[in-house]
């Protein structure tokens, strides 16, 4: 099984029948929404919209944790944590809402905005054939602080950002620097 095919749920061969076929009229009104979800019930959520023949997408990627016990555990998260995709018409939007675990859809006060196809379909498509990781918005010479392992709390100046998404930090050491290189996931911005 694909990692696409665990994590798209609800009606996948829509997406074969509408390049197949004709397109009818309740297939054109049909758009994609960001849907926000109660903390890590991401997953949960998407199985509720799937029992309720919601068309939804929540793209994952793959990573290895290491326990306090030193056990590797490769884990499948949320590319974007508390959010999911639905395909759904503009009326629909109360049978999503009803779902356990869905918090709101993604709007304005005014009304709920739709995402553009393309966006969800390059995501659809990238998580088919490269690996997708959440970028940190962590910006070199932004002040940082290491959230875990040996170096936990220690804090210093992002100074770059190489190719596999580590960082290099600066740390301050009796007046002294050094460099240090932490993966992105293991580093917070601290505020000013």
């Amino acid at each position: 099984m694909t990692q696409v095919d665990a994590i798209g749920l609800g009606r996948p061969s829509s997406v074969e029948e509408s390049s197949t076929s004709t397109v009818t009229d309740s297939e054109i009104e049909r758009r994609w929404y960001a849907v926000y979800t109660a903390p890590q019930n991401e997953k949960a959520a998407a199985r509720q919209l799937h029992l309720r023949e919601i068309e939804s997408f929540l793209p994952t990627f793959e990573t290895v944790r290491v326990w306090k016990n030193r056990q590797r555990v490769n884990l499948v998260l949320p590319l974007f944590p508390s959010y999911l995709f639905v395909r759904i018409h503009h009326k629909e939007r109360v049978r999503v809402l009803q779902a356990p675990g869905v918090v709101r859809i993604v709007g304005n006060s005014r009304e709920i905005l739709p995402l553009p196809n393309n966006t969800i379909e390059f995501l659809r498509s990238a998580l088919q054939v490269r690996k997708v990781e959440p970028f940190c918005e962590l910006a070199v010479g932004q002040k940082v602080r290491v959230k875990t392992g040996a170096l936990q709390g220690v804090e210093g100046i992002l100074v770059r950002k190489n190719n596999s998404l580590r960082f290099v930090i600066a740390i301050d050491l009796i007046n002294q620097c050094a460099s240090v290189e932490v993966a992105a996931e293991e580093l917070e911005p601290i505020q000013d």
